[in-house]
This record gives C-alpha cells, sequence and structure tokens, in this order.
C-alpha cells in the first residue's frame, strides 16, 4: 500500500486541484494541515483522503514526521512525499516507486538536475542556490547528489520507520540527506519535473531562504 504525504500551510488555492490530479491514481493520501489558517483542512475534507491537522504551524519537516508516523501505523509499505502547491507531477510517482518494487533502493530522490528539460524550469536564482546546496551537502554528508532540496521522494517503509526528522523547517531535505548516509540505507535519484507557476514561485523557498539552509549545514546541524 502506497501511502502519498502531503504537508499543506494555508494551501487552500492549489490543493483542490493538486488533490484532483491524484484522484485517478488509487493512492492513499495524508493530507497534513500544520497549522493552516485559510480553508486547507475543509477542501482537504472535500475529498477521500485522511486528513491530520496540527494545531499551530511547525514547520515542512515536523509535518513530514507527522504524515509519515501516521502512514506507517495505516500499514504503509511506500510513502512518498509530495507537495501541495501543484509543482509535482502525480503521474511520476509510479517512476519513483519502480526501484523500490524492485528491491534496488530504500529511498528514490527527484531531482530536477538529471534532465536538461527539467533544469532549464528551475528559475535562475533558485538554480544557483541549489547548486551550491548540493556541494555543501557533499562536503558534510558525504552524499553527492544532483539536487538537494527536492520535495519529491519516495521510501520504503523500512527506511521511513528508521528516518526520524528533527528539523522542523525546509533544512529537512538536508537531514533526509545526513540520515540516509548515517543508516547506510540504498539511494537513487530520478529525473522529476517540476511545474513552476505564479503561486508556487510565491509559495516556495525565496532565495534567502536557500542560503539559510546552507547556513544550517555549515553549522553541522544536520549531520548526527
Amino acid at each position: 500500500m502506497t501511502f502519498v504525504i502531503m504537508p499543506a500551510y494555508n494551501e487552500g488555492r492549489a490543493l483542490a486541484a493538486t488533490l484532483e490530479g491524484l484522484m485517478p491514481y488509487r493512492y492513499s493520501v495524508v493530507v497534513v494541515d500544520d497549522g493552516s489558517k485559510d480553508d486547507t483542512a475543509a477542501v482537504a475534507a472535500e475529498f477521500p483522503v485522511h486528513v491530520v491537522r496540527h494545531p499551530i504551524n511547525l514547520g515542512q519537516g515536523a509535518a513530514l514526521q507527522t504524515g509519515m508516523t501516521y502512514a506507517l501505523r495505516q500499514g504503509a509499505k511506500h510513502i512518498v512525499h509530495f507537495d501541495a502547491d501543484g509543482q509535482h507531477n502525480p503521474a511520476e510517482i509510479s517512476q519513483l516507486l519502480a526501484p523500490l518494487q524492485r528491491g534496488e533502493a530504500d529511498v528514490v530522490l527527484g531531482s530536477r538536475f538529471l534532465r536538461s528539460s527539467d533544469s532549464q524550469a528551475v528559475p535562475l536564482g533558485r538554480r544557483w542556490v541549489l547548486r551550491v546546496s548540493v556541494y555543501v551537502n557533499w562536503l558534510l554528508t558525504g552524499v553527492k547528489l544532483s539536487d538537494a532540496h527536492n520535495g519529491f521522494r519516495a521510501l520504503t517503509r523500512t527506511a521511513a520507520e528508521r528516518i526520524q526528522l528533527e528539523e522542523d523547517g525546509f533544512a529537512h531535505a538536508s537531514e533526509i540527506v545526513a540520515q540516509i548516509r548515517r543508516l547506510k540505507l540504498r539511494y537513487v535519484e530520478h529525473p522529476t519535473g517540476i511545474r513552476y507557476t505564479d503561486y508556487s514561485r510565491a509559495k516556495g523557498q525565496s532565495f534567502w531562504n536557500g542560503f539559510n539552509v546552507i547556513f544550517d549545514l555549515l553549522a553541522g546541524r544536520l549531520v548526527k
């Protein structure tokens, strides 16, 4: 059974379209409403999905951990992380799951930089920050990836049970990489497209938030 974990903070404007795109694939979807002040929870309740709610905003990393814990309790065999703002293509979920189902990996990490068409879609400023993040990650974790902060990833049950996120904010993506190495989990990258809209650009990591992630890494907070 595959569970798609979707952290959502004030995503009422985009959530319905994102969930509509997922419905034909019949995955079990868990929307984690991370203390939203808008109608995120009400929108999610209109769909046949699991809705878990944080009473206050805790951050994307915390929402992912809540969603994974919930999915594991429901018997999840595979877990997929999926953004609520419509950036990811639900048709690509099966491609991320394939290496797990073949027993070739414990974690599959989506990458915007394995296909030129995907990398060209990334705004220039963000592209440079992500490139720097890749090298900082490599330096401090020993894991060299082409895309260190893509929110689209898939995990086996075993990997999800062993990975425990403590970074509440955006830096959880780097924490996952550090834990993959520490726990000796097998991983592969897989090309994924990102659909950047005016809405997703406004909601996503800013140029300076990208540097905050790098500063967290340099401070040694994520390498344990």
